[in-house]
């Protein structure tokens, strides 16, 4: 009943509303040939609301719970502290339940929220201006190569190796679709990326730490840039940003990223949040929408409005810069939550633990038998080479009841033996250094 809630008296009210006689009539625009046959998929029978709920309950045992093992795995998603009142106010009926803002003059809290957003997304990044958000890391990353493509009027655009692999997947999608050639620039001994075969290229972009945690040399990729006059685009982790110098103190022309870190729970890889922001000279090609902040036409108290929208929908169609058709409002509020829970002092102190117990690991986990592959700075992450096969070591450490990292074979060929270790603030001595004790014993 709770699933299907419609009678037969209301079906049949339903069919003669719309003037026809069956269900049958109603379908038989689809060929006979493509309908499934009443009967015909011989699915179990049906449980029972008490049974379903332990039926799905046994299922979710499958999953890895964080509740009973502990988190170095991050590879883009990271375990880091969600404050309580996070939950609080995103679960709240009047911002839980709300789409992207269609009528913005009955949205003014929800378009407060994503001003605010902004704001802060803007600051952490060093950047003039960001968007409401977008869907994710990846399609922000490839939504600013595309944007570059149609401002330099070039047909190629040059990503970093050591961009994660599932972003340049995505990236490859895009590009492909629109005829852009993608030139991949490899990755050094030290885990940075080599900038001399970037020529030609609408945009070069980078990682900031890049996907193996190795910080880059924005100020080299600045000055490749403007050698070929490429637009500069970073992919920065907002938590980094804390503490590092943020990309927009070295000139960068877009910023984009993933904003799971702030506030967002790890859900099994999603929903996420894209984070996109640019040089304000380039405010009339961004993708997706900006919120501004007004005053109403007969006082003083301030309004919020939908200041650009260049989607499809809403401008004509030539002249729309994405097909991106909406933001992740609840997600993006989640975000502006979190950082005002933690203000600027709390997130430099998250960026600040993470890198103090990054440090500590390294040292615990290659005094237990394993190497540090790339000798660049790093935050938060880091390879580790390892002198036995990283995905039995991988599983022989979850049965200790720790997830110890990604092996990076699938990803990388000359990784096969390598696994990408991170490190959060919610690590603790304890359990580092249970870590180190447990792999030692592995690799023994």
């Amino acid at each position: 009943m709770p699933y299907i809630p419609h009678t037969d008296s209301d079906r049949r009210e339903m069919l003669a509303t719309i003037g026809a006689q069956s269900i049958d009539e109603l379908f038989r625009e689809i060929p006979e040939k493509l309908r499934v046959a009443p009967g015909s998929l011989d699915l179990p029978p049906a449980l029972d609301e008490p049974r379903l709920m332990a039926h799905l309950w046994e299922l979710s045992k499958k999953n890895v719970n964080l509740a009973d093992v502990t988190c170095f795995l991050g590879a883009g998603v990271y375990d880091r502290y969600i404050p309580a009142t996070v939950g609080a106010v995103i679960s709240r009926g009047e911002f839980l339940t709300s789409y992207t803002p269609y009528q913005p003059e009955a949205s003014q809290g929800y378009l407060q929220a994503i001003y605010e957003f902004q704001t802060m997304i803007s600051e952490i990044y060093g950047m003039d201006l960001s968007n409401a958000s977008m869907y994710d890391g990846a399609t922000s990353m490839a939504e600013a190569a595309i944007m570059a493509t149609g401002i330099k009027h070039r047909d190629k655009v040059a990503v970093s190796e050591a961009v994660h692999p599932h972003y340049r997947q995505v990236l490859d999608t895009y590009c492909w679709s629109m005829g852009i050639e993608v030139i991949t620039l490899p990755a050094v001994a030290t885990g940075v990326t080599d900038l001399s075969a970037a020529a030609d290229a609408a945009c070069i972009i980078l990682q900031y730490p890049n996907f193996f945690g190795t910080i880059e040399d924005l100020a080299a990729q600045r000055a490749a840039c403007d050698s070929s006059e490429a637009l500069m685009i970073v992919v920065a982790d907002p938590v980094a940003c804390a503490l590092l110098k943020p990309p927009g103190a070295f000139g960068a022309d877009i910023v984009v990223g993933e904003g799971q870190s702030l506030g967002v729970a790890m859900g099994l890889g999603g929903p996420m949040v894209g984070l996109f922001t640019c040089k304000k000279s380039l405010i009339r090609q961004i993708p997706g929408r900006i919120v501004g902040k007004t005053k109403e036409a007969h006082g003083e108290k301030p309004g919020y409005v939908m200041t650009l929208r260049t989607r499809e929908q809403d401008i004509r169609r030539e002249k729309a810069t994405s097909n991106i058709c909406t933001n992740e409002a609840l997600m993006a509020l989640a975000a502006t939550v979190h950082m005002i829970a933690l203000g600027k002092n709390g997130m430099r102190e998250v960026a600040t633990a993470s890198v103090r117990n990054t440090q500590y690991a390294i040292q615990q986990l290659t005094a237990a038998g394993a190497k540090l592959h790339y000798s660049g700075r790093v935050f938060g992450e880091f390879v580790l080479e390892l002198p036995k096969d990283p995905t039995v070591v991988r599983d022989a450490l979850l049965e200790k009841g720790i997830l110890c990292g990604l092996p990076l074979g699938s990803y990388y060929d000359e990784l096969k033996n390598c696994l990408l270790v991170a490190v959060t603030e919610l690590r603790t001595k304890d359990q580092i250094e249970t870590y180190a004790s447990a792999l030692k014993e592995v690799l023994a």
